[in-house]
Protein backbone atom coordinates (compact mmCIF):
# COMPACT_ATOMS: atom_id res chain seq x y z
CA UNK A 1 0.00 0.00 0.00
CA UNK A 2 1.32 3.43 -0.95
CA UNK A 3 1.55 6.04 1.81
CA UNK A 4 1.70 9.69 0.74
CA UNK A 5 2.24 12.79 2.86
CA UNK A 6 0.46 15.91 1.58
CA UNK A 7 1.88 19.20 2.88
CA UNK A 8 -0.56 21.99 1.99
CA UNK A 9 -2.08 24.71 4.14
CA UNK A 10 -5.35 25.13 2.22
CA UNK A 11 -7.94 22.55 3.27
CA UNK A 12 -9.83 22.60 -0.03
CA UNK A 13 -6.63 21.93 -1.98
CA UNK A 14 -5.67 19.12 0.40
CA UNK A 15 -9.07 17.51 -0.03
CA UNK A 16 -8.83 17.78 -3.81
CA UNK A 17 -5.40 16.14 -3.82
CA UNK A 18 -6.60 13.33 -1.53
CA UNK A 19 -9.53 12.73 -3.88
CA UNK A 20 -7.22 12.66 -6.91
CA UNK A 21 -4.58 10.44 -5.30
CA UNK A 22 -7.23 7.95 -4.19
CA UNK A 23 -7.42 6.98 -7.88
CA UNK A 24 -3.76 5.95 -7.86
CA UNK A 25 -4.46 2.48 -6.52
CA UNK A 26 -6.74 0.65 -4.12
CA UNK A 27 -5.94 1.38 -0.48
CA UNK A 28 -3.58 4.34 -1.04
CA UNK A 29 -3.12 6.19 2.27
CA UNK A 30 -2.89 9.99 2.30
CA UNK A 31 -1.74 11.77 5.46
CA UNK A 32 -2.27 15.55 5.65
CA UNK A 33 -0.10 18.27 7.15
CA UNK A 34 -0.97 21.98 7.01
CA UNK A 35 2.58 23.21 7.69
CA UNK A 36 6.22 22.14 7.60
CA UNK A 37 6.55 21.50 11.33
CA UNK A 38 3.61 19.09 11.30
CA UNK A 39 5.00 17.37 8.20
CA UNK A 40 8.42 16.84 9.77
CA UNK A 41 6.85 15.55 12.99
CA UNK A 42 4.77 13.04 11.03
CA UNK A 43 7.78 11.86 9.06
CA UNK A 44 9.82 11.33 12.22
CA UNK A 45 6.99 9.80 14.27
CA UNK A 46 5.15 7.62 11.76
CA UNK A 47 7.67 6.88 9.01
CA UNK A 48 6.90 4.49 6.18
CA UNK A 49 6.06 7.24 3.71
CA UNK A 50 6.63 6.46 0.04
CA UNK A 51 6.25 10.04 -1.18
CA UNK A 52 5.78 13.63 0.01
CA UNK A 53 3.73 16.13 -2.01
CA UNK A 54 4.44 19.68 -0.89
CA UNK A 55 3.36 23.24 -1.63
CA UNK A 56 5.95 26.02 -1.88
CA UNK A 57 3.90 28.57 0.07
CA UNK A 58 3.55 27.30 3.64
CA UNK A 59 2.75 29.40 6.74
CA UNK A 60 5.82 28.48 8.79
CA UNK A 61 8.54 27.62 6.24
CA UNK A 62 8.77 28.09 2.50
CA UNK A 63 8.75 24.96 0.42
CA UNK A 64 12.31 25.40 -0.81
CA UNK A 65 13.57 25.36 2.78
CA UNK A 66 11.43 22.30 3.50
CA UNK A 67 12.94 20.51 0.50
CA UNK A 68 16.41 21.14 1.91
CA UNK A 69 15.42 19.76 5.31
CA UNK A 70 13.77 16.70 3.77
CA UNK A 71 16.85 16.01 1.63
CA UNK A 72 18.92 15.79 4.82
CA UNK A 73 16.48 14.11 7.21
CA UNK A 74 14.52 11.88 4.85
CA UNK A 75 16.67 11.25 1.76
CA UNK A 76 14.76 8.05 0.95
CA UNK A 77 11.40 9.83 0.64
CA UNK A 78 11.01 11.39 -2.84
CA UNK A 79 9.16 14.68 -3.10
CA UNK A 80 6.86 16.29 -5.65
CA UNK A 81 6.19 20.02 -5.54
CA UNK A 82 2.63 21.07 -6.40
CA UNK A 83 2.49 24.84 -6.58
CA UNK A 84 0.90 27.88 -8.21
CA UNK A 85 4.46 29.26 -8.45
CA UNK A 86 5.12 27.46 -11.71
CA UNK A 87 7.56 29.82 -13.39
CA UNK A 88 10.74 28.41 -14.87
CA UNK A 89 12.93 29.74 -12.04
CA UNK A 90 10.79 28.07 -9.38
CA UNK A 91 10.76 24.76 -11.23
CA UNK A 92 14.53 24.73 -11.65
CA UNK A 93 15.08 25.77 -8.04
CA UNK A 94 12.80 23.01 -6.76
CA UNK A 95 14.55 20.32 -8.80
CA UNK A 96 17.98 21.60 -7.72
CA UNK A 97 16.68 21.53 -4.14
CA UNK A 98 15.94 17.84 -4.34
CA UNK A 99 12.40 17.52 -5.69
CA UNK A 100 11.80 14.58 -8.00
CA UNK A 101 8.81 16.21 -9.63
CA UNK A 102 6.96 19.47 -10.16
CA UNK A 103 3.27 19.93 -10.99
CA UNK A 104 1.55 23.27 -11.50
CA UNK A 105 -1.72 23.81 -9.65
CA UNK A 106 -3.07 24.96 -12.99
CA UNK A 107 -2.76 21.39 -14.31
CA UNK A 108 -5.32 18.62 -14.05
CA UNK A 109 -5.49 15.80 -11.55
CA UNK A 110 -4.30 13.45 -14.28
CA UNK A 111 -1.04 15.38 -14.47
CA UNK A 112 -0.55 14.89 -10.72
CA UNK A 113 -1.28 11.16 -11.02
CA UNK A 114 1.19 10.85 -13.89
CA UNK A 115 3.85 12.66 -11.85
CA UNK A 116 3.26 10.43 -8.83
CA UNK A 117 3.51 7.27 -10.92
CA UNK A 118 6.74 8.43 -12.56
CA UNK A 119 8.37 9.44 -9.28
CA UNK A 120 7.31 6.27 -7.44
CA UNK A 121 8.88 4.31 -10.31
CA UNK A 122 12.16 6.14 -9.70
CA UNK A 123 11.82 8.75 -12.42
CA UNK A 124 11.64 12.54 -12.52
CA UNK A 125 8.61 14.54 -13.64
CA UNK A 126 9.02 18.10 -14.89
CA UNK A 127 6.48 20.30 -16.67
CA UNK A 128 6.82 21.25 -20.30
CA UNK A 129 7.64 24.94 -20.38
CA UNK A 130 5.55 27.10 -22.75
CA UNK A 131 7.28 28.88 -25.59
CA UNK A 132 7.16 32.63 -24.72
CA UNK A 133 5.00 34.71 -27.07
CA UNK A 134 4.11 31.67 -29.15
CA UNK A 135 7.49 31.67 -30.89
CA UNK A 136 8.68 28.62 -32.72
CA UNK A 137 10.51 26.10 -30.50
CA UNK A 138 14.25 26.47 -30.28
CA UNK A 139 16.59 24.16 -32.12
CA UNK A 140 17.06 20.68 -30.62
CA UNK A 141 19.16 20.45 -27.46
CA UNK A 142 21.68 18.17 -29.16
CA UNK A 143 22.23 20.68 -31.97
CA UNK A 144 22.39 23.74 -29.74
CA UNK A 145 24.92 22.20 -27.34
CA UNK A 146 26.99 20.39 -29.96
CA UNK A 147 26.36 16.83 -28.79
CA UNK A 148 27.75 13.94 -30.79
CA UNK A 149 25.44 11.34 -32.34
CA UNK A 150 26.27 8.87 -29.56
CA UNK A 151 25.60 11.47 -26.86
CA UNK A 152 22.31 12.40 -28.52
CA UNK A 153 21.14 8.77 -28.47
CA UNK A 154 21.99 8.56 -24.76
CA UNK A 155 20.20 11.86 -24.06
CA UNK A 156 17.08 10.69 -25.93
CA UNK A 157 16.88 7.61 -23.71
CA UNK A 158 17.58 9.67 -20.60
CA UNK A 159 14.63 11.88 -21.59
CA UNK A 160 12.48 8.73 -21.71
CA UNK A 161 13.40 8.01 -18.09
CA UNK A 162 15.71 5.10 -18.83
CA UNK A 163 18.32 4.00 -16.28
CA UNK A 164 22.01 3.71 -17.16
CA UNK A 165 21.62 -0.06 -17.28
CA UNK A 166 18.67 0.15 -19.66
CA UNK A 167 20.49 2.64 -21.89
CA UNK A 168 23.52 0.34 -22.04
CA UNK A 169 21.35 -2.65 -23.00
CA UNK A 170 19.39 -0.73 -25.63
CA UNK A 171 22.50 0.75 -27.26
CA UNK A 172 24.65 -2.36 -26.91
CA UNK A 173 27.38 -0.60 -24.94
CA UNK A 174 28.77 -0.98 -21.43
CA UNK A 175 27.30 0.83 -18.46
CA UNK A 176 30.70 2.46 -17.97
CA UNK A 177 30.51 3.93 -21.47
CA UNK A 178 27.03 5.27 -20.68
CA UNK A 179 28.43 7.00 -17.60
CA UNK A 180 31.19 8.57 -19.71
CA UNK A 181 28.58 9.87 -22.16
CA UNK A 182 26.45 11.15 -19.27
CA UNK A 183 29.36 13.11 -17.81
CA UNK A 184 30.09 14.65 -21.21
CA UNK A 185 26.41 15.53 -21.71
CA UNK A 186 26.16 17.18 -18.29
CA UNK A 187 29.29 19.25 -19.02
CA UNK A 188 27.96 20.33 -22.41
CA UNK A 189 24.57 21.29 -20.99
CA UNK A 190 26.16 22.92 -17.92
CA UNK A 191 24.04 20.86 -15.52
CA UNK A 192 24.95 18.64 -12.58
CA UNK A 193 22.50 15.74 -12.78
CA UNK A 194 19.66 14.01 -14.63
CA UNK A 195 16.93 16.14 -13.09
CA UNK A 196 18.53 19.38 -14.25
CA UNK A 197 19.06 17.93 -17.72
CA UNK A 198 15.36 17.01 -17.89
CA UNK A 199 14.37 20.54 -16.88
CA UNK A 200 16.54 21.94 -19.67
CA UNK A 201 14.93 19.56 -22.18
CA UNK A 202 11.47 20.56 -20.95
CA UNK A 203 12.31 24.23 -21.45
CA UNK A 204 13.22 23.35 -25.03
CA UNK A 205 9.83 21.79 -25.72
CA UNK A 206 11.16 18.25 -25.17
CA UNK A 207 13.23 18.39 -28.35
CA UNK A 208 16.48 16.40 -27.98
Amino acid sequence: MTKILIVEDHALVREAMVHTLSRLESGVECVNARDADTALALLERDGGFDLAVIDLMLPDMNGFSLLAVLAKRCPDVPTIVVSAMDDETSVRRAIRGGASGFVSKANSGEELLQAVREVLAGGVHTPRMPVPGGRRPASPVSERYGLTAAQTRVLELLAEGRTNREIADLLGISEGTVKVHMSAIFRALDVSNRAQALVLIARNGSRV
